[in-house]
């Protein structure tokens, strides 16, 4: 399955949730690793004191265009999307435009996060909300046999 996992360049469990969902054959879109992975801080070192204009046109820099167009690529050609807590907005982002194009969603909370907030939206993933990397990964496979016996019963 091709996998978009949305998430902050803060959280510390990302490398380690895409290594064991690649270990288990599945392909990641990785946004980390990507030629367009992006930061503020590249379009100005003084991104954090943005009015709102200044904010509204940096969106429309080509360095901030090609970073979207790429995530954009990236959750569009999933077959799933991961929202991996904590994270911001942005992935809050994807992980809804992946749900509003019919993608299954899956939500990984941060067992030791002690701040976590409740979250009605997130009916979205239906049942599919866990705790650990393990029960996503068994996830996935189960999706990825459901796919694949689809395609089979269509032939």
């Amino acid at each position: 399955m091709k996998v978009y996992v949305a998430s902050s360049w803060r959280n510390p469990r990302y490398e380690a949730v895409v290594a064991a969902i690649r270990e288990a054959g599945h392909d990641v879109h990785d946004w980390r690793g990507s030629e367009y992975a992006f930061s503020w801080s590249e379009i100005s070192p003084e991104w954090r004191n943005w009015t709102a204009r200044e904010f509204q046109l940096a969106l429309g820099k080509p360095r901030a265009i090609n970073a979207f167009h790429d995530d954009r690529r990236g959750i569009l050609t999933s077959d799933v999307c991961i929202l991996l807590l904590p994270c911001g907005r942005s992935a809050h982002l994807e992980a809804g435009f992946a749900a509003g194009l019919g993608k299954p969603l899956i939500i990984l909370l941060d067992p030791q996060d002690v701040r976590l907030e409740p979250e009605l939206m997130y009916r979205f993933a239906g049942t599919r909300i866990y705790t650990a990397c393990h029960e996503v990964v068994t996830a996935l496979g189960r999706m990825a046999r459901e796919q694949a016996s689809k395609r089979r019963t269509k032939s």
